[in-house]
């Protein structure tokens, strides 16, 4: 820390009791200055040698016949007074980051200028100021902190616009320029501090380029915003940066921002370091995370923030979706909510983000000629394949709260509906969590909810676990057994095993139809299938698994004699049983026997990515 000795007498005040302060000197003291509740015995020469106000004062205190005068108003109070009370005795002061405004701020109260006295206190501070303290990085920090206390006189002296320029000069320095102390909230590395024996004088580390963010954050917010406004305005720093300094700041500064529980005391503070997070975000797409903003809007949802920082968030959020992490979109609805997690805003999110392909094709369509356009407003392939894997993954978090009604789950599936992906394992997950936490729907909500996936799109894994679901309708469970069996016959190299008539024409309805093709009763197949009925699909399936299990075993080269005949009788077999059960399943009318215990599960979810935690920012070191 820079400091500056003035004056080169020994100090000789001292102190009477609490609030009496005095000179100790030959010569009697006359003058006494009232400064809040300290009295100081003084002697007039020395102070109105350097103060043009102490002698206005001193002045009208003489024609009033007293010898005391008050000075209740002097910013810093009596500790500044005293300071400005020893320069002018010339004893011994010492400036420092901590005092040196406050010192200003009553020299110039005080009226010490160059034209009562030359070398007067003013000019000396100012030199302090100019040649000290804002070349210093950490002094500057310290001495815009304590420019608030002193306002608003420490602005009218543009105290705090030069340290603001002088702050925001040093973070927009090169980082290979950086030779001072950077941070004093990390250690020296030992090659840094000079203790490292192996330190040949060359600093082999690099200087993050965001060095600067973990001390500015030790500012209160209003400064804070004028200092990162300075440093944007400075156009060097890049908007990657300005965005981790922004959530570095979140982190320190927003109360309970990791968990979202607020002080009703803390409610005001909180909402004002939020809106100015929020309008400090650079314009422009991936400056911040898809992880933090939703942080930010899940902050705003607790502090129940305006809207139009909740849709400013919902707007960048939608930009960038496709980085989002299944946790991040679970944010919990507010109080007196009948859902657990607020789904209306998610729909917003997912709103905007359909919103970009939306708008440039609008643009291909107004244009002179006909062609294609990438650019970062249209969505890639992947980006949808992302975002539809993300939804599926939270349709099945959100499936899991017992008020969550039907149609916000149909809602949320089928705004993505229109995105090809390879598999639907992830919305079958969602549907079976769904059926599961929710067992008093009725039929027709069932056939609505698994209208949703692609029977064709289920992986092995699904197709077996769906064949023994007793929460499905015996619609789908017929469905996913059927594709099951024109794979394993589409694997062994035949054609589609002739299956009935009513089979097929259940399997020729379009996806996602509204009307089937069967000429059967829809109630029998929208029904749930009984325990009787999953075990003799089951039995099919099985079957199914011995043809499709000869087909490995050629491909792998092993047993070469015997697996073409063994291909063609597991064919036959599974063919053959095929009929028999369907035809059993299809003709069968009236009521099903009833349904043993939830003995599935629902398929596991696979989607390791959904926990992991943001990651935190990387450690800094200090160098000199």
């Amino acid at each position: 820390m820079k400091f500056m000795k003035l004056g080169s007498k020994p100090d000789t005040f001292q102190t009477d009791g609490n609030n009496i302060r005095y000179v100790a000197s030959e010569l009697a003291t006359d003058v006494v200055v009232h400064v809040g509740d300290a009295k100081f015995y003084l002697h007039k020469f020395p102070l109105l040698s350097k103060s043009a106000r102490l002698q206005k004062l001193v002045s009208l205190a003489n024609e009033g016949n007293g010898d005391e005068i008050n000075i209740h108003d002097i910013p810093g109070g009596s500790s500044a007074f005293e300071v400005c009370a020893k320069f002018c005795y010339g004893m011994t002061v010492t400036l420092n980051a901590y005092n040196v405004v406050a010192t200003r701020c009553a020299a110039e109260y005080l009226e010490m200028y160059e034209t009562v006295e030359k070398g007067n206190l003013i000019y000396k501070v100012d030199v302090f100021l100019n040649s000290s303290i804002f070349r210093s990085w950490k002094d500057s920090i310290i001495v815009l902190q304590t420019t608030k206390a002193f306002l608003p006189l420490s602005e009218e002296l543009k105290l705090i616009s030069h340290c603001i320029d002088a702050i925001a000069s040093k973070a927009s320095v090169d980082v290979s320029k950086v030779d001072w102390s950077y941070t004093y909230n990390r250690k020296k590395i030992p090659e840094e501090s000079g203790n490292d024996p192996s330190w040949n004088g060359v600093r082999s580390r690099m200087i993050p380029n965001d060095w600067w963010v973990e001390d500015l954050s030790d500012l209160e917010i209003d400064l804070y915003k004028r200092v990162i406004v300075t440093i944007k305005n400075k156009g060097i720093i890049s908007n990657e940066v300005i965005g981790e300094a922004l959530k570095a700041y979140a982190y320190r500064r927003l109360p309970g921002s990791g968990k979202n529980v607020i002080q009703h005391n803390d409610m005001s503070k909180f909402r004002s370091i939020l809106d100015t997070i929020v309008w400090l975000l650079p314009a422009e797409k991936g400056s911040v995370s898809c992880s933090f903003l939703l942080k930010l809007l899940k902050a705003a949802v607790s502090a129940d923030s305006g809207e139009t920082i909740k849709m400013e968030l919902v707007k960048r959020i939608g930009q960038q979706l496709e980085e989002a992490l299944v946790t991040d979109l679970l944010i919990r609805a507010r109080e007196g909510e009948e859902t657990l997690y607020d789904v209306h805003l998610v729909q917003k999110i997912l709103e905007e983000f359909m919103t970009q392909d939306q708008n440039a094709e609008t643009e291909m369509e107004n244009g002179s000629e006909i062609q294609e356009i990438r650019r970062p407003g249209i969505l890639s392939e992947a980006s949808k394949l992302m975002v539809a894997k993300l939804v599926d993954g939270y349709l099945a978090e959100i499936a899991k709260d017992p008020n969550l009604p039907l149609s916000s789950f149909i809602g949320i599936s089928e705004m993505v509906s229109s995105f090809s992906r390879p598999a639907h394992d992830g919305l079958y997950r969602a549907i079976d969590t769904y059926l599961k936490e929710h067992p008093g729907i009725s039929k027709s909500e069932r056939k609505r909810i698994c209208r949703l996936m692609d029977c064709k799109k289920l992986s092995a894994d699904a197709c077996m676990h769906a064949v023994q679901n007793e929460r499905l309708p015996l619609r789908v469970v017929v469905q996913v057994l059927f594709f099951e069996q024109v794979r394993a016959a589409a694997s062994s190299g035949s054609s589609t095993p002739d299956l009935p008539k009513a089979i097929k024409d259940l399997n020729c309805a379009s996806y996602g139809s509204s009307r089937s093709a069967t000429t059967n009763n829809d109630e029998d197949w929208d029904a749930v299938a009984s325990a009787e009925e999953l075990r003799a699909l089951r039995g099919e399936l099985a079957a199914l698994r011995l043809g499709h299990g000869a087909v490995h075993d050629r491909n792998g080269g092993e047993n070469r004699i015997s697996n073409s005949d063994r291909a063609a009788i597991s064919k036959m077999k599974g063919l053959i049983m095929s009929k028999r059960i369907f035809s059993k399943i299809w003709s069968s009318k009236g009521g099903h026997a009833e349904n043993s215990s939830d003995s599935s599960e629902s398929l596991g979810s696979t989607n390791h990515d959904e926990v992991k935690s943001t990651p935190t920012r990387r450690g800094r070191h200090s160098v000199s």
